[in-house]
């Protein structure tokens, strides 16, 4: 595992913490949630995307 991806997924975690702290502050707590959600979302596509990258891996290791 790459060191750059966790610092990556932290850095979306801390974005999507204080934006939505600062949106629940100012009484938006719609655009907090969904904020929340798209930083959820952007971590899932890029854990989907090592996942696929780790799986070729492996088919091209043992050559299936």
């Amino acid at each position: 595992m790459d060191v750059d991806l966790i610092f990556k997924i932290a850095a979306i975690g801390i974005l999507v913490a204080v934006l939505n702290q600062l949106l629940v502050r100012s009484g938006r707590e719609e655009q907090a949630m969904m904020t929340t959600l798209a930083g959820l979302v952007v971590v899932l596509m890029i854990m989907v995307q090592e996942i696929s990258d780790l799986f070729t891996l492996i088919k091209t290791l043992f050559d299936f």
